[in-house]
């Protein structure tokens, strides 16, 4: 168990380092990264794994961009992709799938591809909204 453990850890300092290099160090646009990627993965996957994974990776980053202090935004950036982008999707947050069985019961049903005709767009520009903000606020 211990082996796997450090072996997961070994992996996510890897693709921390990586992202670090593709982003050149740049805060501003890893922070764009973490926000985008995290939206659209938290669309298609369980978002609360999914940040899981992410917090020992944007640890891992710290050292290259100034220390804990210095990657706040890589935070807001992670719990906010996360958050809004599970709005994407039918299966992206159990809630949908809550309120998609009460409305069903109700007599008003709507599948996948219906949610996700309304979804996907609001959930793009909730995460522009995200970005802007993120901008001002930090950079």
């Amino acid at each position: 168990m211990v082996v796997h453990a450090v072996e997961a850890s070994g992996f996510l300092t890897l693709v921390g380092g990586k992202l670090v290099a593709l982003t050149g160090g740049n805060l501003v646009v890893a922070a764009t990264i973490i926000l985008w990627v995290s939206a659209i993965l938290s669309a298609v996957i369980d978002n609360i794994p999914f940040v899981a994974t992410m917090i020992p990776l944007i640890k891992g980053m710290a050292p290259a961009y100034g220390g804990p202090d210095a990657i706040e935004p890589l935070w807001w950036c992670l719990s906010l992709g996360a958050c809004l982008g599970g709005n994407g999707t039918l299966t992206g947050a159990s809630a949908n799938l809550a309120v998609a069985g009460i409305a069903e019961r109700n007599g008003i049903r709507f599948g996948f591809m219906r949610y996700l005709i309304y979804g996907a767009p609001l959930t793009l520009v909730s995460i522009a909204i995200c970005q802007i903000y993120v901008w001002l606020r930090y950079f």
